[in-house]
């Protein structure tokens, strides 16, 4: 497959709001191998399409979580198509957040510690499960790129401009 360019701020497609992908096909199967080569490549735990230029509404995640007898982790990619978060709790968690999409810039954002959400697979089977702890964290950040939202919007204007202030200065040092 291919490892494909990663789309940064301050690209407007970010911004865009995604398509519903009508049919999972080939096609779509091709893009959720080439978004999991570049997610492994860039060594993120998430990628949404629009991150790679295609706007329509696929995510990949991989945590990576466990590690195997040879100390590297043990890869298990899964594919969401057409997510959509159901439900959240009440309840609230936070975590120090990143994204492919703005390079080495980490914040402290406040999500819903849960939430029960909606896909398809791969093959086009439709699934529906309660989500909790980093994966949670995880499919909300990338249902939010889906809908054009970034991680940087969760936060007060002061570090969102902190953060963007560092990611331009460490753009120019090369």
């Amino acid at each position: 497959m291919a490892v494909l360019e990663i789309v940064e701020i301050p690209d407007a497609r970010l911004r865009a709001v995604s398509k519903p992908v009508a049919q999972v096909d080939d096609a779509v199967r091709r893009l959720i191998a080439d978004m999991t080569d570049t997610m492994y490549d860039a060594h993120g735990i998430g990628l949404a399409a629009i991150q790679v230029g295609v706007e329509q509404r696929v995510v990949v995640i991989d945590l990576q979580a466990e590690e195997g007898e040879d100390g590297k982790p043990i890869r298990n990619p899964q594919a969401y198509v057409n997510p959509e978060i159901l439900d959240v709790s009440d309840e609230l968690s936070t975590y120090s957040e990143g994204c492919l999409s703005i390079p080495e810039q980490y914040a402290e954002v406040v999500r819903p510690a849960r939430c029960r959400v909606r896909w398809l697979d791969e093959n086009g089977t439709a699934h529906e499960e309660e989500l909790d702890g980093l994966l949670a964290t995880c499919m909300q950040h990338e249902i939010d790129h889906l809908n054009g939202v970034l991680f940087i919007d969760h936060i007060s204007r002061l570090k969102r401009d902190m953060v963007v202030k560092k990611l331009n200065k460490m753009r120019k040092m090369g």
